[in-house]
């Protein structure tokens, strides 16, 4: 492998109400040349915690969607390197080291997938869809954007070659039952504007068929079961949230 000089690198969070986590994360990205925080006017500490941070821009814009919201980070970024991390997400020292030396690489990917563990509390979830859980954190600016037709779980579009780092990234999204499901209910609203922008017209099939199918297919095909009762508790949460989806687009198409 040919190396260049270190290429720098800006850190992008979108924030809403992260108290808990935004000083672990803000300490893991102290080795970006950049990081900027696009809050979401949090009506808790985040905002003050984060401007306490010397090295760190923080910048407030009113949510509309998550690819948006990603979007307009991306527009604040001066490097072409761009780590856009989720404020519940570490990172390990051998991660940062190996984000150092792929960004130093004169023949590396234009974007980088990364595989994350997912923390159920402080443990391990093992099974239930997430062993094969990966995602685009690693990427240059100049070749990539997030597709404004996926507003949650949105999608980055890479013109180039996409790689895959080798060590992984460690997921918090599970500290509690109640947070989870808040998660979870938001995420189901926010995809029923997709299906209203695909025309869905919801019935039985999508109210009950789907999330039926959503539970059996992470708690039985994707081993679910094995992960005991935080199995059922991933699996249930999930299906709750396809739901909510169906229910939701309901709603607003009775309201149109």
């Amino acid at each position: 492998m040919i190396l260049t000089e270190k290429q720098r690198m800006t850190a992008l969070i979108i924030t809403y109400n992260e108290e808990e986590n935004i000083r672990d994360v803000l300490y893991n990205l102290a080795f970006a040349d950049e990081i900027i925080i696009v809050d979401s006017f949090s009506v808790d500490k985040t905002y003050e915690i984060a401007s306490s941070f010397p090295n760190v821009k923080v910048v407030q814009r009113a949510f509309d969607n998550f690819a948006s919201q990603r979007n307009f980070a991306l527009s604040l970024a001066s490097n072409s390197w761009i780590l856009f991390v989720d404020a519940d997400e570490r990172l390990t020292q051998e991660l940062q080291k190996e984000i150092s030396f792929v960004t130093s690489q004169k023949d590396c990917a234009s974007a980088y997938f990364v595989r994350r563990n997912f923390m159920f509390k402080n443990k391990k979830l093992r099974f239930s869809g997430w062993q094969t859980d990966k995602i685009i954190r690693l990427f240059k600016k100049e070749n990539a954007i997030y597709n404004d037709e996926k507003i949650v779980h949105e999608k980055l579009i890479v013109n180039g070659k996409i790689g895959q780092l080798k060590t992984k990234l460690i997921h918090y999204s599970y500290s509690n039952y109640e947070n989870y499901k808040q998660k979870m209910v938001f995420y189901g609203k926010l995809k029923a504007q997709e299906e209203l922008l695909k025309n869905t017209n919801p019935n039985f099939f999508h109210f009950y068929i789907r999330p039926a199918y959503q539970f059996l297919n992470q708690y039985l095909l994707r081993l679910g079961i094995l992960d005991g009762k935080k199995g059922v508790i991933i699996c249930y949460l999930n299906a709750l949230s396809v739901a909510v989806r169906f229910q939701e687009l309901k709603k607003i198409r009775c309201r149109n």
